[in-house]
């Protein structure tokens, strides 16, 4: 992923982090910027979009690596395919 300016330049990477933990002390929250790429991937591939798709957006070279390192499922996701495998066993 790429931020950019209002001139649609790439940011910094050190004026992100500048930025972006005085801002994560204001709030409270114990993320590393890194945390956030990780939430994204997370949430795209909840939503139901494409895992190819995903990994373009965030400029990954191989689908292993959105999938195994950055793809976590969440409790909901866990609980609804143990629950199809538990209705598949049962005859439901």
């Amino acid at each position: 992923m790429v931020f950019t300016t209002w001139r649609g330049t790439p940011i910094e990477p050190r004026n992100l982090n500048r930025h972006f933990y005085p801002i994560r002390e204001r709030l409270g929250l114990d993320v590393r910027f890194h945390d956030l790429r990780h939430t994204c991937v997370t949430l795209l591939l909840g939503l139901g979009i494409p895992p190819h798709i995903v990994r373009d957006i965030v400029g990954h070279s191989a689908l292993d690596v959105t999938m195994n390192i950055y793809a976590h499922a969440d409790m909901t996701e866990k609980r609804a395919a143990l629950d199809k495998l538990g209705n598949l066993l049962s005859g439901e």
